[in-house]
């Protein structure tokens, strides 16, 4: 099924981050710029770069098969730096596009370190920093992208500092903008290590998957993570394991 990202529904019943097979081989990361053959949506996901087949499953299981039932606005968010989240949510932005008939607008809230305007070569300016300072209608932040049923929203210029935007009343109304405007929210976050920005997101959105890293994030911090989202009135809607090269074990098949 997967050997980079594997949707692991509830994570606590298993050790998934920590148990490593004797021919564990170098995990690959996939990073670098977005390729334009998954802004146009025009490829299949497996043949153009490693993981994609995974964040295709991702957005299948979450967001398509759920049909009517689907979450509409998703916070994207991980227990430390450095796991892909970012990655994650650029491209699965284009997938999910590819598969919907609605829109779906990928949102930077990540004012630690803001990334998704780099990803798709856009100027870090009028995004969601500046929307929660101004009156303009929310559209006017979002700029096109390919497939023209994808949008982008950047940080914006009043990102550096500004984390307590995101906590304000006014980043509660301009959520539900977001809802009425476009039929898919997907709002990438810092890591948690970093603040309570997803918690905060999260409780006003229809749930939160954590990007996890394999071999790397550590089960307790995870599972903490896990309290304090629910905790914090969050539903959590599943992790992706990041960077794992080796097949999941049957017993984690079980909980998919």
């Amino acid at each position: 099924m997967s050997k980079n990202f594997d949707l692991l529904q509830n994570l606590g019943k298993e050790d998934l981050l920590s148990s490593t097979p004797e021919n564990d081989q170098k995990a690959v990361t996939a990073q670098g710029s977005l390729p334009a053959q998954v802004q146009a949506a025009s490829a299949e996901p497996a043949s153009v770069e490693p993981g994609l087949e995974e964040v295709a499953a991702l957005a299948q299981q979450i967001f398509v098969t759920s049909g009517s039932d689907a979450p509409r606005s998703v916070v994207f968010t991980s227990t430390e730096t450095g796991t892909g989240c970012t990655w994650v949510s650029a491209h699965l932005g284009p997938i999910l596009a590819g598969r919907v008939a609605g829109s779906v607008c990928l949102v930077d809230a990540n004012f630690h370190e803001p990334g998704l305007h780099q990803r798709f070569g856009i100027e870090n300016i009028n995004g969601i920093s500046d929307a929660l300072v101004k009156l303009d209608p929310i559209r006017t932040f979002a700029r096109s992208l390919i497939p023209p049923n994808l949008w982008l929203i950047p940080s914006g210029s009043a990102a550096r500092g500004g984390q307590a935007l995101l906590a304000s009343d006014r980043m509660r109304l301009r959520i539900g903008e977001l809802r009425s405007e476009f039929d898919f929210v997907l709002i990438d976050t810092p890591a948690m290590v970093l603040g309570n920005e997803a918690v905060r997101l999260g409780s006003i959105s229809d749930g939160v998957v954590l990007v996890l890293q394999a071999n790397a994030s550590r089960r307790n911090v995870a599972r903490q993570a896990i309290r304090d989202m629910q905790g914090g009135g969050v539903k959590v809607l599943g992790a992706v394991l990041n960077r794992r090269t080796f097949p999941i074990p049957d017993a984690i098949y079980k909980i998919l």
